[in-house]
């Protein structure tokens, strides 16, 4: 058994003192060696989190204490050591960026079940199912047949509606990681008249823990210092993209180590030490590299 945890989680809900919460959070996080980021806005909540498996199990309990968030679900995954290197708490105008500020959340998209979606599949249903997670993640990894707009962020999904409707009279799933994306996503959707919208409850993390080896291609990209998750062991399913320096089948990504450049690519392990975490021979040789590598 692992001796770490890692856990995700949202959720909307009116926050009355987000500024107190980060404090008080903040300090109890420390004390108890929980690390990661959390988000906290009049809207909501929205984290991840590592931390021992005692800790963590203090952890829950302290947040669920808060009458807001005593049926706040968790997301777990064990893991070998802790996913941060230190803990943010942070008070924003949104728990997730976005331009759906003015969106109602009390019209979303139905929820849809990973039993539900998997018999979407099974059964031969039409429907189209839309990623509402930026194009790096959806590079490495998304669901059979998905529609992947090409966002570099989640504030780009206003635009990317003008794409989706054509699909207007069809039955609409959308999905992100955890679900706190295609909660707004989907509501947008609706306020736009698409007529039969979905959201995937508990986004990706919880449909392939239930559901590996099925419809989803490909590895997860996370938030944290794991970086990607790998679901599937069923090798066609497991990666879906290519290294960019050799072109072998990965689903591992990093960010060029020139911050000059930063630019995202997908890379195997063997590869991005050889090219030193860096995209060129050019960005190799630059002046203002990181100094710490990860994975």
């Amino acid at each position: 058994m692992k001796e770490y945890s890692v856990l995700l989680f949202y959720k909307y809900v009116d926050v009355e003192n987000p500024e107190q919460f980060m404090t008080d959070h903040l300090e109890w996080c420390s004390a108890n060696d929980i690390r990661g980021r959390v988000f906290i806005a009049c809207e909501g909540i929205n984290g991840t989190v590592s931390g021992r498996l005692e800790s963590i199990s203090r952890y829950k309990l302290n947040l669920k204490a808060y009458p807001e968030f005593e049926d706040i679900i968790f997301k777990e995954d064990e893991a070998e050591e802790h996913a941060f290197e230190r803990i943010h708490v942070r008070v924003k105008k949104e728990i997730v960026n976005s331009s759906l500020s003015g969106t109602s959340l009390k019209n979303g998209g139905k929820r849809l079940s990973p039993e539900q979606l998997l018999e979407f599949y099974e059964s031969g249903k039409d429907f189209i199912i839309v990623d509402a997670r930026n194009w790096y993640e959806s590079k490495i990894g998304h669901f059979k047949n998905a529609v992947t707009p090409p966002m570099k962020n989640f504030r780009e999904w206003k635009n990317m509606v003008n794409g989706l409707k054509k699909y207007k009279d069809k039955t609409i799933v959308t999905y992100c990681t955890g679900g706190v994306r295609c909660e707004k996503a989907s509501a947008y959707l609706v306020e736009q008249g698409f007529k039969d919208v979905y959201q995937l409850d508990g986004g990706i993390v919880t449909y392939t823990k239930k559901f590996p080896d099925t419809y989803w291609e490909g590895g997860v990209f996370v938030f944290d210092e794991r970086r990607v998750v790998d679901p599937n062991t069923e090798q066609k399913l497991k990666y879906i993209s290519n290294c960019y320096f050799c072109g072998e089948p990965t689903s591992y990504y990093i960010n060029c180590h020139n911050q000059d450049c930063d630019k995202i690519i997908v890379s195997c392990h063997k590869c991005k030490v050889e090219n030193e975490y860096c995209c060129s021979d050019a960005c190799r040789k630059s002046g203002n590299k990181r100094d710490r590598y990860y994975g």
